[in-house]
């Protein structure tokens, strides 16, 4: 006959806390292990953001600022970059849901955004702009924008500062989209970084101009699941090393024709 003993099942339930709080705190800062175990470092990026995530048009390779920063520090790391592409609404919950370990795609560093990740140093630094159809005359900054239509990604930087400027927001998984859609005049205007518009207008002809004064300075890095600050530590050796011996700079002078970095 089997007989209730409190004690016993305090016990009990005392080491099952202990496990699963165990098993809890082992799941934070154990993804450097698992990279270098796997020996691939899983990188989210869009594929469509250039100059910095690309397709090359004769070869289809995947090429870019950031792909090249991020395939020398997985290199640096000791292990292979593995390329994920993933649309820009949905790569930061892909690195929370941990399809990917890190991305390199120009993410800003914010106050909200450390709190769900991790960073690590900046390895560029821009503004953003103000794009419109080179016949617009009523946009001449962001003091203009107040009920206009605004071409954006809805949760980048840039969408969330049009939508505080009080600008209407069309969603777009990428740049291109929404700045054809401005040059077509379906819509009035688009914000995005500098050095990705100066690009844009350079490849593609397209029927725009920049207006208004810069916004916001913002600096890019690479984040990476909440509670990792091995691989932070990890990664901002490789960049500091690169930044050492000039090749960061190299990269950067090859893409832009300076050194953004700093």
């Amino acid at each position: 006959m089997f007989t209730f003993k409190p004690g016993i099942w305090i016990a009990m339930g005392l080491a099952v806390f202990i496990l699963l709080s165990g098993c809890s705190v082992n799941k934070e800062g154990v993804l450097l292990s698992k990279i270098k175990e796997r020996g691939t470092l899983r990188i989210g990026t869009e594929g469509t953001y250039k100059p910095f995530s690309f397709h090359d048009e004769k070869t289809d390779q995947l090429t870019g600022f950031d792909v090249e920063v991020a395939r020398e520090v997985a290199k640096r790391m000791g292990v292979k970059a593995e390329f994920v592409e993933i649309p820009w609404d949905g790569m930061l919950s892909s690195l929370q849901t941990n399809k990917i370990d890190m991305v390199a795609n120009q993410v800003g560093i914010k106050p909200e955004r450390k709190e769900k990740f991790d960073f690590s140093n900046p390895y560029t630094v821009s503004y953003g702009l103000i794009v419109v159809h080179k016949d617009n005359q009523e946009i001449k900054g962001v003091e203009q924008v107040k009920g206009k239509r605004a071409g954006q990604t809805p949760t980048s930087n840039y969408g969330k500062m049009a939508k505080e400027a009080g600008a209407t927001i069309v969603a777009y998984e990428d740049m291109m989209g929404a700045m054809k859609d401005v040059a077509a005049k379906r819509i009035d205007f688009s914000m995005n970084d500098r050095l990705a518009i100066a690009e844009m207008l350079k490849e593609t002809h397209l029927p725009l101009k920049t207006v208004g004064e810069p916004m916001e300075k913002s600096e890019s890095a690479f984040p990476v699941p909440k509670g990792n600050p091995d691989l932070v530590k990890e990664i901002n050796k490789a960049l500091e090393s690169m930044k050492k011996d000039g090749t960061l700079g190299k990269i950067s002078e090859k893409w832009f024709g300076e050194d953004i970095s700093k």
